[in-house]
């Protein structure tokens, strides 16, 4: 069989003559499907119902306590309780003391500290709106498009750096960092990285650490939103490799305040009403802490209780996860045979297989991943933007797409896969027409 870059123009326009007619019949089907987002579905959801009915009846108020003198239902524990910073911890890598556990929201603590650092600096910094040039980011691509949306908000330039299979291009990383001031963070999603599913090696840890940052100020803002999310049975296999503790590893190379590590259970137990947790060295999270003091007067402990109630420990979430990934496995097997049998032998396209993760992210031939998604829309499957994993929405070859398979029953994904795939050869195939 001829890859269709081996196709004369008659074969290329038969080709698409036929591609376009199953598309239509797609189209005709008015199906409506979606993988844009990396959602929990409703069943992974419902493993972590038992959780509501945890909290003690009314008249067992003793059991609300927390301490001596703390009452859960109270305000108060600015930094959270205590075995939910231990949990988290646990989960981060990160003794409890370094940890401080908010609300619902891992973003939202990522958008405080840009925000907290763009008024009132970092650690005594000159904060950053007032800078005579406008500070920059690092940001390894593709990468996640919500980390790059912050930037954008709060008029932070960024730099694009290549993302490998064992993570950033620390070259890149290292010229920029140690010599530029105006670089104050690098964003990281090291375990399962978003989209591709990688994991950052040891040495890619190592040298993180051993930077030496131009600028007092730069942090590395290690978004662990994957850490317990392995799709294979054993969570320290080569498949699934653990992540080596960046907190430890500054610690080692003297560089203990250079990072944030950020992580949240929202897809652990719920989306929406998960827990989140910022970890960092003592003097960082000193400065944090009175920093939140003007913010809140404390997180919602009631559910941090519930959390670590059903979650007492590190083995319980890893059996939690277990059970997760018995629903979300399947789904990732079936995108990859789809996609296998559906692109063989064409040349077009080439895929991650995570091993871990909420995606998979698919690289088609230049200049059709916005045609993609557009044919895939019309055809009624929504997918995440094309450009969305590169900052400003601008991927430079316009090949990259990140596919969610988690949240659609596997018949629905079954078709939305199909469609997809459809979507990719006639848009493939659309610029060989042209070329």
């Amino acid at each position: 069989m001829k890859t269709y870059g081996e196709m004369v123009q008659e074969e290329v326009r038969a080709a698409l003559a036929e591609e376009r007619e199953r598309h239509e019949a797609f189209v005709r089907r008015g199906l409506k499907l979606n993988m844009a987002r990396g959602k929990p579905a409703p069943e992974q959801l419902d493993l972590s119902l038992p959780m509501l009915d945890l909290l003690p009846s009314q008249g067992s108020s003793e059991l609300l306590r927390a301490g001596a003198q703390d009452d859960l239902r109270n305000y108060g524990g600015l930094t959270g309780i205590a075995a939910a910073r231990e949990l988290m911890g646990a989960i981060m890598g990160v003794p409890p003391s370094n940890v401080l556990v908010g609300g619902n929201s891992s973003l939202t603590l990522m958008y405080n500290m840009v925000s907290r650092a763009m008024t009132h600096g970092v650690l005594g910094s000159t904060p950053w709106a007032t800078l005579p040039e406008r500070p920059a980011f690092l940001c390894p691509v593709p990468g996640y498009d919500r980390h790059f949306a912050i930037c954008e908000h709060f008029g932070i330039r960024m730099i694009t750096v290549p993302l490998g299979e064992t993570g950033p291009d620390m070259e890149v990383v290292e010229h920029y960092v140690n010599t530029d001031p105006l670089i104050k963070g690098i964003w990281c999603v090291p375990r399962f990285s978003n989209p591709t599913g990688i994991v950052y090696s040891d040495e890619t840890v190592e040298r993180f650490a051993g930077l030496s940052p131009a600028a007092a100020d730069f942090r590395i803002y290690w978004d662990n939103a994957y850490a317990v999310h392995e799709l294979v049975e054993d969570s320290q296999s080569a498949e699934a490799p653990p992540l080596l503790s960046i907190g430890d590893a500054c610690e080692r190379a003297s560089n203990s305040d250079i990072w944030y590590e950020f992580a949240s259970s929202s897809k652990i137990t719920f989306a929406g009403s998960g827990i989140a947790a910022l970890a960092s060295s003592e003097e960082n999270s000193k400065a944090i802490t009175e920093a939140l003091g003007f913010q809140t007067i404390g997180p919602d402990k009631l559910n941090q209780e519930r959390h670590v109630l059903f979650l007492p420990n590190l083995d319980a979430v890893h059996a939690h996860m277990r059970r997760h990934a018995a629903l979300i496995k399947p789904k990732f097997e079936l995108v990859q045979r789809v996609l296998a049998e559906g692109l063989a032998g064409t040349g077009v396209g080439s895929w991650t297989r995570p091993q871990g993760g909420y995606f998979i992210s698919f690289d088609g031939p230049p200049h059709t991943a916005r045609r993609t998604v557009e044919l895939a829309a019309q055809a009624g499957v929504v997918l995440t933007p094309a450009g969305a994993t590169y900052p400003y929405g601008a991927d430079p070859l316009d090949a990259n797409i990140r596919i969610a398979p988690t949240y659609p029953g596997l018949d629905e994904l079954q078709e939305a896969a199909e469609v997809f795939v459809v979507c990719a050869r006639t848009a493939a195939l659309e610029q060989l027409v042209k070329a």
